[in-house]
């Protein structure tokens, strides 16, 4: 039986990660595969708790404050990982909509490197692939802003906040070496090229299943993808 696929799309706010990932999603399908969409958020156990710590450190910015939050969030990838994560379709590709490294983003106090260490400790799943999803900050801003919903952001208010958000994700996507998705070009290319990568690690995944080994694990190992020419909505 071949293992399922877990690839996670990160990134700060605009930069069409849902529609990617709704995108994704559908090419896959139509491919022939089986696709398992998940949300970080709506599979939270502890949601309410984790946004009354949110807002008590928007109001009131305290580094302990902002370490529970993040080891809050930690306990809940856990509950995921256990719960969640091993129940859905076996040999399917698991997209999820945000997961850790989305906090390098939003967590603007504690260094990455300890937000790492609180999930890995809790023994949250780290991604078979890890997609950092990013535009340059004024593109990801408009888009954001332009939104029906409008920003809907507890943490970032102003565009020089949201620069600061995009800095320290594209730093950790480069330190971690996560597969880099420039989301500026057309939308149907952008999902092919993606689609591609998922390819090649699900037919890694199936071999090294069939051989008795481990699977990839480091996303590292994929190369960064090649910048679209023209922008996505999204």
């Amino acid at each position: 039986m071949n293992p399922s696929l877990f690839v996670s799309l990160d990134g700060p706010k605009g930069v069409g990660k849902t529609t990617l990932l709704e995108a994704l999603a559908l090419k896959l399908r139509r491919d022939g595969y089986k696709v398992v969409r998940l949300s970080e958020r709506n599979h939270d156990p502890y949601r309410a708790e984790i946004m009354a710590l949110v807002n008590a450190l928007a109001r009131q910015p305290d580094i302990d404050l902002e370490r529970r939050v993040c080891a809050r969030l930690a306990d809940s990838r856990a509950w995921i990982s256990r719960h969640v994560l091993p129940n859905q379709l076996p040999g399917s590709v698991i997209l999820m909509d945000r997961w850790f490294a989305s906090d390098a983003a939003f967590r603007r106090g504690v260094p990455f490197e300890d937000i790492l260490r609180f999930n890995l400790q809790r023994a949250v799943q780290v991604p078979d692939l890890q997609v950092a999803v990013v535009t340059p900050a004024p593109v990801s801003w408009a888009r954001a802003k332009a939104r029906r919903a409008g920003l809907r952001s507890t943490v970032v208010q102003t565009m020089q906040e949201h620069e600061v958000c995009t800095e320290s994700f594209e730093r950790a996507m480069v330190d971690q070496g996560w597969l880099v998705c420039h989301n500026e070009g057309p939308l149907e290319t952008v999902v092919s090229q993606l689609a591609a990568h998922v390819l090649v690690r699900l037919q890694a995944g199936a071999l090294s299943s069939r051989a008795g080994g481990p699977k990839a694990s480091s996303a590292a190992q994929i190369s960064t993808m090649a910048e679209p020419d023209a922008r996505a909505d999204g």
